[in-house]
């Protein structure tokens, strides 16, 4: 059965065999452990094969309760409408989380700052496990800082959030949304084990962009290198104005692997929209598959998952951009 669900996945797309060394961050708030688990100072050594595609995915039952129990014969992959070969495939249950918290500052969404502060602290308060989890918060308009560095502490974060103000982040005029969620990506996240952990952005924005550098095919190709979903609760615009905002917000998250929620939900609402976060990033499978045909060339590939009839949803990305090279 095709899933009907929206396409949420985090592919990372291996090209050559070559080792990859991580350096954790070792931030005072982590003394012990850094951002991705590990002691301090060590480093993480991958070793990838040819051509791969790395994806991970959310199976969810009719009642949105997470299935953990597929096995690799029960899926099929589709690469642009051709069979995949699949070489790898097991489930993470109870996976760690590394969530950036990104909230905009901008003019267009000053009014909505208190209540999406409401509900990044909620999530700070009652999502984040002090045992595994870690997150760091950035405010960004014309510009982007982060508040706070890496920390597993719900008071820091929490103190943190309080500090996001109105137009901090504004020596201009104009929204940088693509290069905050770049800064975000290449440089946060790549402190952090991208393949041992549900990595997110819980991101609080209108989706509005007039000055950034960067492209939004750039922050997608970012935030599939580093294993990252993009999950946005959306700012209303002001009543008679046009924005492409929504449909850029839409973009970021079927693309990367997120979702699309309104911060003007109900309190109940809200609290359903977190868990479904934590549901999708704590229990993923990884499926590693061979492409059928991939040429170096920078195409779009789409990717399409078959499970059976017990799976109501599946959250997996459209797909994932070739190399260039």
């Amino acid at each position: 059965m095709l899933q009907r669900s929206r396409i949420i996945s985090q592919p990372l797309i291996i090209c050559g065999l070559f080792t990859l060394a991580l350096f954790p961050d070792a931030s005072p708030a982590q003394s012990q452990t850094n951002a991705s688990g590990a002691q301090a100072g060590s480093a993480y050594n991958i070793r990838v094969s040819v051509d791969e595609v790395i994806l991970t995915f959310h199976a969810a039952d009719a009642h949105g309760l997470p299935i953990n129990d597929l096995k690799h014969s029960e899926i099929s992959i589709l690469d642009d409408g051709k069979p995949g070969k699949m070489l790898d495939f097991y489930v993470n249950e109870n996976h760690p989380i590394r969530a950036g918290i990104l909230m905009d500052t901008s003019k267009s969404v000053e009014q909505n700052l208190p209540r999406n502060r409401a509900i990044a602290i909620q999530y700070a308060q009652r999502m984040l496990r002090q045992q595994t989890d870690y997150a760091f918060v950035m405010d960004f308009g014309y510009a982007s800082n982060t508040i706070h560095p890496w920390t597993s502490d719900p008071i820091a974060l929490t103190s943190a959030i309080h500090r996001v103000i109105a137009g901090r982040e504004n020596p201009l005029d104009g929204t940088a949304l693509f290069d905050t969620l770049y800064r975000a990506c290449f440089y946060e996240f790549a402190k952090v084990n991208a393949a041992a952990s549900g990595n997110f952005i819980l991101l609080f924005s209108d989706g509005e962009d007039n000055v950034s550098h960067t492209t939004l095919k750039e922050v997608v190709d970012v935030c599939q290198s580093n294993n990252i979903a993009i999950y946005a609760f959306r700012t209303e615009k002001k009543i008679g104005l046009f924005s492409d905002g929504p449909k850029t917000l839409v973009e970021l998250a079927s693309q990367t692997g997120g979702r699309v929620f309104h911060d003007d939900d109900s309190e109940s609402e809200i609290v359903s929209d977190l868990r479904t976060i934590e549901a999708d990033l704590r229990n993923q499978y990884r499926l590693v598959y061979h492409p059928p045909e991939l040429k170096h060339d920078g195409s779009f590939h789409r990717i399409q998952l078959k499970a059976p009839e017990r799976v109501d949803m599946i959250v997996v990305r459209s797909g994932y951009y070739a190399p260039a090279h």
